[in-house]
């Protein structure tokens, strides 16, 4: 039947189940897909092939992909900013950058207090402007998805860039290695992934969850943990419902830390994004090889986050 990719584990989960939809896959030839960031206005998904050097772009309108940026800097995760601008997080350029307008590219970050950062993972825009972005050491561990390097801050945090100056600050320095984070709705939150289960033996493969306090971060609490392999990138529903990526397909985890339901992927997935215009009922997943993509009975988050 067409709905056996989903795995109801509470019936609460039902409420976003569709009877009739599918699991899509369609594309495929990767090695480690990442970072899918959505363009409603053109109705097209940008996402990472990271050891590729490479991003493919996928065209909702014809089905159809193509190669949107090669090289790219081993590039990881991409986001939207309020402008319409595509953010990306990049391993071999240890740096976050804006894509113009007009096809120029804009350093946004690359050092913390005169040191080179490691290698951005994935980022987030709040309404003010603000960049967030968690710097783990994946793209420098090893030159296959960046080059092989010595850190030189000392740590993994997680930053927060100042619209106004472009200052650079640390304002989580608590993980062991901090990757995916999206705000909450109302964005009176910040969650951020810890797969620090990567280099420390029973390390942490968890969801924290913050209260944002302007430039601060408070609190820090586990919110959820992995029962399969690692969370890495995730995305809010309207509903506060996180749908999030783990070894076995997309979680869905909801507003009180519980595991509801899962969308089975036969690959390991590594971060998702809304998509299908205005509706924003698709749910684009990127497995390690391939981008699939469901139709579920919610709406993603209006911008990404």
């Amino acid at each position: 039947m067409p709905q056996s990719h989903f795995e109801i584990i509470d019936k609460s989960f039902s409420q976003f189940v569709l009877g009739t939809a599918y699991l899509d896959t369609l594309w495929t030839g990767g090695r480690w897909a990442e970072g899918p960031a959505y363009f409603g206005g053109g109705r097209y998904l940008v996402f990472s092939d990271i050891p590729n050097n490479r991003m493919i772009r996928y065209d909702e309108s014809d089905d159809s992909t193509s190669v949107f940026r090669s090289p790219a800097n081993n590039s990881n995760g991409n986001t939207v900013d309020r402008e319409g601008r595509l953010v990306t997080c990049e391993h071999l350029g240890r740096r976050v950058t804006r894509t113009e307008h007009d096809g120029s590219i804009t350093v946004i970050a690359d050092a913390y207090e005169g040191k080179k950062l490691n290698s951005p993972n994935d980022a987030v825009v709040h309404p003010d402007g603000a960049i967030w972005f968690t710097d783990p050491t994946y793209g420098i561990d090893s030159s296959y998805e960046g080059r092989a390097a010595e850190g030189e801050i000392g740590g993994s945090y997680v930053y927060r860039v100042d619209p106004g100056t472009g200052a650079v600050e640390a304002v989580a320095t608590d993980f062991v290695k901090p990757n995916g984070l999206a705000f909450s709705p109302d964005y009176s939150e910040l969650y951020i992934v810890d797969t620090g289960a990567t280099h420390v033996e029973n390390g942490p493969r968890h969801i924290r969850r913050f209260k944002v306090d302007g430039k601060r971060l408070t609190g820090g609490e586990v919110f959820a943990s992995s029962t399969a392999g690692l969370f890495d990138g995730f995305r809010f529903d309207e509903t506060g419902h996180i749908f999030t990526s783990a070894a076995d397909g997309v979680h869905c985890i909801n507003p009180a830390g519980e595991l509801i339901g899962k969308i089975r992927v036969p690959e390991v997935v590594a971060n998702v994004a809304w998509g299908n215009g205005p509706k924003r009922n698709r749910l684009y997943i990127c497995g390690t090889s391939s981008l699939y993509a469901t139709y579920v009975k919610t709406h993603g988050m209006a911008y990404p986050s």
